[in-house]
Parts: structure tokens; C-alpha cells; sequence
């Protein structure tokens, strides 16, 4: 004897079975779709899929242009920054230089009047020792002027003329940038300003300078 078969009942728009399927297919779309947007609107750049576009210099746009931001900002402060040092090291190093080159001109003029004032005063022994010869009157033994030391004394009996040589030049004077020194007699008051001309027994430096201490340096 067959068995009656199930027939399943049907309504308007399709089967039961049918429409849940149909349902629950949709309903699994619906949440797909909004759990795609829930992503989207809630993950940071960093954690969502990137295209080409998104990347600069080997790094994320928004982060390559986060970058370049910090980086033209720190240049700008390490400009200003550099700028002020070296304008308080410049400050700083212009008065000891002018000290330094201040200081080198003073050994300089000490040195010079001490080569000239030995030159002087080995004249003077050599002629009270009567080896240059007769002296000139009014001279008292000194010499008449500076360049008879580099020029150079004849000596009496000399038969080949020789000369005595005390200064190889007549240096330079460190302040006024001339060979050109102040010179005095011995019978010039010491503290005079003007040569009386009989004879060469000291020099000084014209210069109107005064050392740091207040003293002039003519008075060396």
C-alpha cells in the first residue's frame, strides 16, 4: 500500500520554508552591511586596508605630513636657536681680540725699544772706549741719529774701511705702523716731546695711546 506523501502547505508570496530562508538570508546581509560600516566609521587610518595614494616617502600621507610639519618647525627653533650663539659668541669674541691684538702690540713695542735703546747705549760704551773714534762736540759720546746704527760707523785705522754695524734695521713701530720713533737728548728734558737734536739718547713711540693701566705708552 503507498505511502501518502507530505505535502507542504503553501501560502500567498511562496512556501513556509521558502520565506525563512529568504528572511534569513537577508538578515545575515543586513548585519554584514552594518558591521562593515561600523568599521569603516570607527578604525583609524593605521588600521584599515591602505591604497598607493595613501603613502608618501615610505609613509602614511597623514603621517608623512605630520612628520614634515614637526621636522620644519624644530628647523625653524634650531635656526634661532644657532643664530642667537653665535651672535652672543661674536659679542663675546670681538673685545678679546681687540685685547689680544692690544697685548701682541705691547710685546712688540717693549721689544723694540729695548733692541733700539741697546743699540744706543752700546754706541755710547764703544765710543768712550775710543773705538769709533774722536766724537763729535755736543754729542757727549751718543749718536747723532738713528740711522748711523744701521748705516754703520767706520772704524779709525781700519785700512779696508770696515763699519760697525749695531742695528740690522730700525723696527717698526707696532702702534703707529712706522719706522718713525720720538727721540730725546741727553740734555732734552726727559719727559719732552720735541728733540733738541744734538744727539740720540733715548726714543719712545708717538702713539697717543694708553695702556690698560692708564699709563701712556710714550712713556715706556
Amino acid at each position: 500500500m503507498q505511502q501518502p506523501q507530505s505535502v507542504e502547505p503553501t501560502f500567498p508570496g511562496g512556501s513556509l520554508a521558502a520565506r525563512d530562508r529568504s528572511g534569513a538570508a537577508a538578515d545575515r546581509r543586513r548585519k554584514r552591511l552594518l558591521h562593515g560600516r561600523h568599521i569603516k566609521a570607527s578604525k583609524p587610518w593605521w588600521s584599515r586596508p591602505l591604497a598607493c595614494h595613501d603613502f608618501h616617502d615610505g609613509l602614511p600621507a597623514a603621517a608623512s605630513a605630520s612628520s614634515r610639519a614637526r621636522q620644519e618647525g624644530l628647523t625653524l627653533v634650531e635656526l634661532i636657536v644657532a643664530f642667537t650663539i653665535m651672535l652672543i659668541l661674536t659679542t663675546m669674541s670681538v673685545p678679546l681680540a681687540r685685547a689680544k691684538v692690544r697685548a701682541q702690540r705691547e710685546r712688540e713695542l717693549r721689544h723694540d725699544l729695548e733692541e733700539i735703546r741697546r743699540a744706543i747705549d752700546k754706541y755710547k760704551d764703544y765710543c768712550d772706549l775710543g773705538y769709533l773714534g774722536a766724537p763729535k762736540a755736543g754729542t757727549n759720546c751718543w749718536p747723532e741719529k738713528l740711522d748711523i746704527l744701521v748705516d754703520g760707523i767706520k772704524l779709525p785705522g781700519s785700512a779696508d774701511g770696515k763699519k760697525l754695524r749695531l742695528l740690522r734695521r730700525i723696527p717698526r713701530d707696532p702702534f703707529t705702523g712706522t719706522a718713525e720713533w720720538g727721540m730725546r737728548s741727553d740734555q732734552d728734558d726727559p719727559k719732552a716731546n720735541s728733540w733738541g737734536g744734538q744727539d740720540v739718547f733715548d726714543i719712545y713711540t708717538k702713539t697717543d695711546e694708553k695702556a690698560p693701566d692708564g699709563s701712556s705708552y710714550a712713556d715706556w
